[in-house]
């Protein structure tokens, strides 16, 4: 896959993917900022912004923005992440200066206007309130909050109701201020069209963003920890944590390998065990979440809270046995056929090939290949494998409990339970 990159004279990159076969092209701006890089006054302002810039801009009404777009067949959203905002669009081909002189009238001239404001506060409150509501969404940002207290990677990343509702014109023009610049700033576009034209286009509609961002990241330390809520619901939700690996750590490979071994699908040792042989869990699963300085490793189960005290054994077992004996020649060929199908038949899409190579773009200034990352996963060994679950089950324990709770075991049994 040829990817075509060009810096602007500010800072922001340009970059492409051109498939000529196609009849259309996916568009985004992506901007390497999000709740992990908010302070305490301010947590929930990257997403507040991320709705308000679809509220109108300086020549632009909300109507006149999803008009623009949906008139001639396309489709635009966004996404706010703990390190990255996201706003992107599909459209046919001949619409692609279209899509993104929509997408960068938004991110160039929001205009906040206060009565869009007023509403809009409110609009994200009641999403809020939703995902309180919901114990398989709030039980993670318990979850993270108990892995990285008192750090911007532990607050939600929609922010509490209250920092919303403070949330002013002047606020979110000050962010932008200090979060949205070139050098932060990466346009990607995956399609048919042409990389200089792209150039073009998009020079004569964000060179005048400010070259330099002059914010800084707050730290990101593991601290691990024991969350338990009581609450009136059928099913209890159970997360144990580790310290999991960082986007530039050259074990993130061997962890992700080791992860889907143990919990990353139906052929895993933890579904196996765990639900279809006892059948205590509809769900378990475990994954590894990389950030900029640190990670965080999970194992999550829904099921009935009289079953914890039988869950959690099991699930010690299993992380022992990973750590202790080498996993067979058929799990590990299997999961590395599986991880190199999934990266692969990713990029059957325009979308998600346009986030792999923004992603990729905006953490090593350069697009790292499917050769490079094939190369990588077929050099895991056994032993690899087994370092990684050794690195990652040696550090502290996040527990986290959300449920109808009766018996079950505490924080200090749990972590003599995953004693290695």
């Amino acid at each position: 896959m040829d990817v075509n990159l060009t810096t602007l004279n500010n800072g922001l990159r340009v970059v492409s993917v051109e498939r000529p076969q196609t009849e259309t092209v996916s568009v985004g701006i992506w901007i390497n900022t999000g709740s992990a890089c908010e302070k305490p006054e301010n947590n929930g302002i990257s997403h507040f912004l991320e709705h308000m810039v679809f509220k109108g801009t300086q020549k632009r009404t909300a109507l006149q923005i999803s008009e623009d777009i949906e008139n001639v067949g396309g489709s635009t959203n966004a996404y706010t992440s703990r390190e990255f905002t996201v706003f992107y669009a599909k459209m046919l081909k001949n619409d692609l200066e279209l899509a993104l002189d929509v997408l960068a009238d938004m991110v160039m001239a929001p205009s906040f206007a206060e009565d869009e404001l007023v509403k809009e506060r409110e609009v994200v409150v009641q999403e809020i309130k939703q995902t309180n509501d919901d114990p398989n969404d709030i039980v993670f940002d318990y979850f993270q909050e108990t892995a990285f207290q008192n750090q911007a990677l532990g607050r939600s990343i929609l922010g509490p109701a209250e920092k919303v509702r403070s949330f002013d014109a002047a606020t979110l023009r000050d962010y932008m201020k200090h979060n949205y610049a070139a050098e932060n700033i990466i346009v990607c576009a995956v399609g048919n069209l042409k990389h200089d034209e792209l150039v073009k286009m998009t020079a004569a509609r964000m060179s005048e963003l400010q070259p330099h961002t002059d914010f800084v990241k707050d730290k990101q330390i593991y601290t691990g920890g024991s969350f338990i809520k009581k609450r009136d619901i059928e099913q209890a939700q159970v997360l144990l944590g580790f310290e999991g690996t960082n986007y530039y750590n050259e074990k993130r490979y061997p962890v992700s390998i080791m992860s889907t071994i143990l919990g990353g699908n139906m052929s895993s040792r933890l579904f196996q065990e765990i639900r279809e042989k006892r059948g205590l869990v509809y769900s378990v699963y475990s994954y590894n979440n990389n950030h900029f300085h640190s990670g965080l490793f999970g194992i999550y189960a829904g099921l009935e809270a009289d079953e914890i005290k039988n869950y959690i054994p099991v699930v010690a077992d299993e992380v022992k046995r990973i750590v202790n004996e080498p996993v067979s020649d058929v799990e590990l060929n299997r999961v590395k056929v599986q991880y190199k199908a999934g990266m692969l038949m990713a990029l059957e899409s325009s979308s998600s090939t346009a986030e792999v190579v923004a992603r990729r773009n905006m953490l090593h200034n350069r697009f790292v290949s499917m050769e490079e990352i094939i190369d990588i996963i077929e050099g895991i060994s056994k032993d690899d494998v087994m370092a990684a679950a050794r690195q990652i089950f040696s550090s502290p324990m996040t527990y986290t409990l959300l449920g109808n709770l009766r018996k079950y075991p505490d924080f200090e049994q749990v972590q003599k339970y995953f004693k290695l």
